[in-house]
């Protein structure tokens, strides 16, 4: 789970740099592909995720 939210903010962080800053459109561009890629990756695992993980003791 925090692996998804720090992939969420990563991907904000360069969408907000990248529109901001003049010439580096290319972040933005960038941090919409991780978006998409952190979303895919967070249906996957919560779909498969019904299945109950046993505890380390």
């Amino acid at each position: 789970m925090s692996l998804f939210l720090f992939l969420v903010l990563v991907a904000l962080v360069l969408g907000i740099i990248g529109f901001a800053a003049h010439g580096l459109f290319y972040l933005l561009i960038i941090g919409a592909v991780v978006l998409v890629a952190d979303l895919t990756y967070g249906a996957v695992r919560f779909r498969r995720g019904g299945r109950k993980h046993r505890l380390a003791r």
